[in-house]
């Protein structure tokens, strides 16, 4: 009989403790990615090689056999590098996508002065496309995507269109998370076309025309093309849950102390094969 495999789950996120500290994104990212490693799930955790992250201190060192892939935006190429380092007490593996000219600065969505970066939407479609292709190059293919953060806000888009005839995407399932969260920066106009790639319509990003970024609107282009949503914050807009709400999708509103066992209820209410504790042959 051929031994079954374990529940596949890839987080994309932003932020993970210790790399970065104190944030919701941080500590959940830590926690549950951890819970379902020990629950026996296989899994592959993503975030920015932000600048201010200190390499040498993390034991970040750099997978050559990754690294070397373009990523165009804007007929433009930018070289892609992938780090990796583990989070020794737990034995945790984190990949870093590193570029230098959207991740060598000191903050995450600002400047040290506030000022938003003005390439925010180029450093998210940037995160998100580099993410997705690293997988590929694994030859690794995930059942569940939990995704979380701002910066990881476009991946339900590209998964669910450009990638979603791709064997390695067709049948994974899709959970997002919601933050507390909350900017309305200036970037520069064209973001909707920025982001246009494979079978990619300009009526699917519709609400990402304009000259602000505002994270309720990446919120709902994430939810839009979500399996399923998890509200991690008690700061959540009515607007938002209303429209999580009428998208009709499995929903776990905040509540203190949720996580991580109803967030791993909602991943098997997903994902049924999860509650098996291992897939059929």
């Amino acid at each position: 009989m051929k031994e079954k495999e374990p529940v596949k789950i890839l987080y994309i996120t932003q932020e993970i403790n210790p790399y970065i500290r104190e944030t919701e994104i941080a500590e959940v990212c830590r926690q549950f990615p951890q819970y379902t490693q020990e629950k026996g799930c296989e899994i592959r955790t993503f975030m920015p090689c932000f600048g201010h992250i200190n390499e040498r201190r993390n034991q970040l060192h750099e997978v050559q056999r990754l690294s070397g892939l373009n990523v165009i935006i804007d007929d433009n190429d930018h070289p892609l590098i992938i780090k990796v380092a583990t989070i020794q007490a737990t034995r945790m593996q984190v990949y870093f996508i590193d570029n230098e000219d959207y991740f060598h600065r000191n903050g995450i969505a600002k400047e040290s002065d506030g000022t938003f970066f003005d390439d925010n939407d180029e450093r998210g479609i940037f995160y998100v496309r580099s993410v997705i292709e690293t997988i590929k190059k694994l030859r690794w293919t995930p059942d569940i995507i939990h995704i979380n953060g701002w910066i990881s806000a476009l991946a339900p888009l590209y998964l669910k269109t450009s990638y979603a005839s791709d064997p390695f995407f067709a049948n994974s399932k899709i959970v997002y998370s919601v933050y507390g969260e909350n900017f309305e920066c200036a970037i520069r106009e064209g973001f909707n076309n920025r982001v246009l790639f494979n079978d990619i319509e300009p009526s699917d990003v519709e609400m990402l025309k304009g000259e602000m970024l505002k994270t309720d609107t990446l919120n709902k282009i994430a939810i839009k093309y979500s399996d399923a949503v998890i509200s991690a914050t008690d700061s959540i807009s009515e607007e938002l849950e209303a429209y999580i709400k009428e998208r009709g999708i499995p929903y776990l509103p905040y509540e203190e102390g949720n996580l991580p066992e109803k967030y791993w209820d909602l991943f098997c209410e997903v994902y049924p094969e999860l509650n098996k504790g291992e897939k059929e042959d």
